[in-house]
């Protein structure tokens, strides 16, 4: 039978309304909440909104930020938010301690980026010096955790212990004090205040094995919607790899519009900083965001050792998969951009 003209039009409009329904609904809403004020280090994510990559995957994404008087660690478990980006993964076995199903999905800086600054030509030239020092400046949060390692690897005492104020006034002032610092913030600080650069003592090169800047999702998602959790985990490999190697104008602008403070200098000094960082391990080999057995059971070791955990306590098994990551995703772009 022969088809008229007017009945082939309306076919075919009524296939590209269905096609654009359809794609409307393929956009799966995502909320994504950091654990601080946009920042180079959160760039990745800024980028894959920026360029379209999350949208290219079939995701919404919204991203909330953290800030000083902002926790949004409840909203994960709550179904308020959807992924959290987190420091390190004390706080991911924490959860497994206290049986709120969350896991790790992927961990962005493969190495930590908390450090120790000192006063350069005072002695502190290596990690093991820093026991001499009389004064170590640490807030309550490193108090508390990497500071119980510190004590049992290094021989640190509590009494060197002052409390840091987040401000570098009492760091300053006195050449013999150490203080707690993060790689692309305090050692910018001070250098831009004090015009000098600090010697920096990589907690991660002392031997804190732990992932930084890593990604939990609720245990409910990767059981029940794995397709999407693995879309995002792509999609976000992808913009870490084109903000560090690309063109990341369009994710700074959306940065900087959403925290004025950040400079342009801030992130042309951040930027190599953060592949140091991240596009190291096993992220050559595997793709950025590489999640290892063997280095799980390394930093739960230890954090058992320092009596952070009693063996007992959790699996911590339970607090990560490698279902999403491993996988390479990205590694085609880095070769790209990297000649």
């Amino acid at each position: 039978m022969r088809l008229q003209a007017p009945f082939i039009a309306r076919a075919l409009l009524t296939t590209l309304l269905a096609g654009t329904a359809f794609a409307a609904l393929a956009q799966d809403k995502v909320v994504l909440a950091t654990n601080w004020r946009a920042q180079p280090g959160h760039g990745g994510f800024y980028q894959a909104l920026a360029d379209g990559t999350y949208k290219k995957f079939g995701l919404d994404v919204e991203i909330q930020q953290g800030g000083p008087q902002v926790n949004n660690r409840p909203m994960l478990p709550a179904g308020k938010i959807d992924f959290l980006m987190t420091g390190n993964l004390l706080m991911a076995f924490d959860n497994i301690k206290q049986k709120v199903p969350t896991v790790v999905v992927a961990a962005y800086f493969q190495k930590d980026p908390q450090a120790i600054i000192a006063h350069p030509g005072q002695g502190f030239e290596k990690f093991a010096d820093l026991a001499k020092a009389k004064t170590v400046l640490l807030a309550k949060d490193g108090q508390i955790s990497y500071w119980q390692w510190m004590k049992k690897a290094y021989g640190m005492r509590d009494e060197q212990v002052r409390p840091y104020n987040y401000s570098l006034s009492q760091f300053l002032a006195d050449k013999q004090s150490v203080q707690q610092a993060y790689a692309t913030s305090e050692p910018f600080a001070v250098e831009k205040q004090a015009g000098f650069k600090p010697v920096v003592l990589s907690l991660a090169d002392a031997g804190w094995s732990t992932y930084g800047m890593v990604i939990e999702t609720r245990q409910d998602l990767v059981k029940n919607k794995p397709d999407l959790v693995r879309r995002f985990v792509e999609a976000t490999n992808i913009g870490h790899y084109n903000y560090l190697y690309g063109d990341r104008k369009a994710a700074d602008a959306m940065i900087q519009k959403i925290n004025p403070d950040i400079s342009e200098d801030y992130i042309e000094k951040s930027i190599p900083v953060l592949r140091a960082h991240m596009d190291v391990g096993d992220a050559p080999t595997k793709g950025i965001g590489a999640i290892s057995d063997a280095r799980m059971k390394d930093f739960y070791d230890k954090t058992v050792e320092a009596g952070l955990y009693k063996p007992t306590d959790f699996n911590y098994k339970d607090a990560y998969t490698t279902q999403f990551v491993n996988k390479g995703t990205g590694l085609d772009i880095r070769k790209a951009l990297v000649k």
